[in-house]
């Protein structure tokens, strides 16, 4: 078993402590310094019948587990953490591409699930993210009287319209308005692509399917403006509108 450990700067006025369990040395060590490189203070493990031990010693504000490990599997190993501590966010990372292993996932308490191979930077979006939930609303988008607010953008459904600031305001299609109002109103929740389908085109068909794949890319085009703004994708499953 390996630990490392290292206090780095500050997000947001506090350390953030990632529990990181991974047994491929070169993946563990790659993901490790990247993750040290924007201030997160990281304990790493490689072996799985370690890790429990590691949780009540580190109390970690996010945990990030693969599933494949030595001697305990990551999807038993989330079971048992979100058993310690029912609010604790969990990550799973596995090369596992099937629909049933996502699903499997998010039935030992992962909070999400990112497939192998994965951008540091989407990690870092997705564990900021998850922290945030836990510590703010997990699902209420930000209103006001004239719209909903997603980072630096104002979204006005009964308009059809996007503004950012500075910027003349976007007017979105009747589909795109939809399709956008959907994932905003669960904002920070899995909204899964055959619930997209029936109440945005009525009926799951391939041929609706491959429009939705369309909007989305439209919609994120669309908030480019604002980085912090994202639609993530969890294939085989569905969408989330994350604002960190």
């Amino acid at each position: 078993m390996q630990f490392v450990a290292k206090t780095c700067g500050e997000i947001r006025g506090e350390i953030m402590r990632i529990l990181y369990v991974e047994d491929e040395p070169f993946l563990g060590k790659i993901v490790q310094e990247s993750l040290e490189s924007r201030q997160f203070e990281v304990h790493w493990v490689t072996d799985g019948a370690e890790v429990l031990a590691a949780f009540e010693s580190f109390r970690p504000d996010v945990c990030v587990l693969d599933v494949m490990l030595p001697h305990r599997d990551g999807f038993s190993l989330g079971k048992e953490i979100r058993a310690l501590d029912p609010q604790m966010p969990i990550i799973f990372l596995t090369a596992k591409s099937q629909t049933e292993d996502v699903l499997q996932g998010f039935d030992s308490g992962g909070n999400d699930y990112l497939r192998k191979p994965f951008s540091q930077e989407e990690l870092i979006v997705r564990i900021k993210n998850l922290v945030n939930l836990v510590k703010g609303n997990p699902t209420a988008p930000v209103l006001n009287p004239e719209g909903i607010r997603l980072g630096r953008f104002l979204f006005q459904p009964e308009r059809q319209q996007l503004h950012i600031d500075g910027l003349p305001p976007r007017q979105l299609s009747h589909r795109e308005t939809q399709l956008l109002e959907l994932l905003a109103t669960k904002l920070n929740t899995i909204v899964e692509r055959r619930e997209i389908l029936k109440q945005v085109w009525g009926h799951d068909s391939i041929f609706n399917s491959r429009n939705l794949d369309v909007y989305i890319t439209r919609l994120r085009e669309y908030l480019k403006e604002d980085p912090g703004v994202q639609i993530l994708t969890l294939k085989g499953v569905g969408y989330r509108v994350v604002c960190s």
